[in-house]
């Protein structure tokens, strides 16, 4: 089968890395996956795209083309790509009540099946026949390693425990507020606290396993792909009750959910840092593999295309 990814290429290294695993997930598996990447931001940014991509698909065939992100689904709808399949971020139903509209509009006349990333999601977009289909995990990439090996590749200090923000503080809707108010709640000098900034994709492993708490205070999630990754690697993990998270996790002993206060964050995050072994989570998560996840898309795909 041959697939176009479309996709925003804003990203440092223009597709984004969970795009680009997912492509490559399919290309083993025996598919061809090219990837287009929308440059431009916002409404505007996206839409003085649309001739470009017309240009682009003109006398080129694809079996199927999957846009990820509701402003690259819709460029790519006017552009006339087809069949379309759609995956909707976490940010597309979970920001603007106003923006779901534009959605349910172009699901109605232009996208043939769309995918979400929890049930959580599904309910807040409003659509009725979705595909819940999570972001998987490259298991072969994001696995243990002792935390010796890891500090050498981070150079974090070895004599702190680590807590790692997993995300950038600057994104408004990640909650870093939360994150420092529950860091001051803690001994300072025996905690420090990392986030995550321009960390190239390949090096993310050796941080989950550096790490001896993995913190998420989101204010909302689809289904945060930081998570199933810090589990492959067996971290202990504290995040909020946002997303997929809570069935992501599971049971699994070194894994707490919290709620938004500072005071119950810190507590787990003491707890969770006091645990000396490591989590069993690459095993809790072992349905959400990227193979698993790829031949799930191309169920959808030939559905799209039937």
């Amino acid at each position: 089968m041959k697939i176009l990814f479309i996709s925003s290429g804003n990203a440092k290294n223009g597709i984004s890395p969970i795009i680009k695993n997912q492509g490559q997930s399919l290309i083993d598996l025996g598919h061809q996956v090219v990837f287009y990447g929308i440059k431009g931001k916002g409404i505007k940014g996206y839409f003085s795209n649309i001739f470009k991509l017309k240009k682009f698909l003109k006398n080129k065939e694809f079996d199927c083309i999957h846009a990820h992100y509701s402003l690259s689904a819709m460029v790519a709808a006017l552009s006339g790509a087809k069949p379309l399949v759609v995956s909707l971020m976490g940010s597309d139903v979970k920001e603007s009540r106003f923006f779901k509209y534009f959605i349910m509009f172009f699901n109605s006349f232009f996208w043939k099946k769309v995918i979400v990333k929890s049930k959580d999601m599904q309910k807040a977009s409003g659509l009725d026949e979705v595909y819940v289909i999570p972001n998987g995990v490259d298991v072969k990439k994001f696995k243990p390693y002792t935390k010796v090996e890891a500090l050498k590749i981070t150079q974090w200090n070895s004599q702190k425990r680590h807590i790692l923000f997993a995300a950038n503080p600057a994104r408004f809707e990640k909650n870093f507020i939360l994150a420092e108010a529950a860091f001051e709640l803690l001994q300072e000098s025996e905690f420090e606290l990392h986030t995550l900034v321009d960390i190239p994709n390949d090096l993310m492993p050796y941080y989950f396993n550096s790490a001896d708490v993995v913190l998420l205070t989101s204010l909302w999630e689809g289904s945060p792909n930081v998570i199933k990754e810090a589990m492959a690697c067996n971290s202990k993990i504290v995040a909020v009750d946002v997303g997929d998270i809570r069935k992501v996790i599971a049971d699994t002993k070194g894994c707490f959910i919290t709620g938004f206060t500072p005071q119950e964050i810190a507590d787990r995050i003491q707890e969770a840092s006091s645990l000396e072994q490591k989590t069993t989570g690459r095993d809790t998560i072992n349905h959400l593999t990227s193979e698993t996840i790829a031949h799930q898309l191309i169920k959808v795909y030939k559905s799209a295309i039937s």
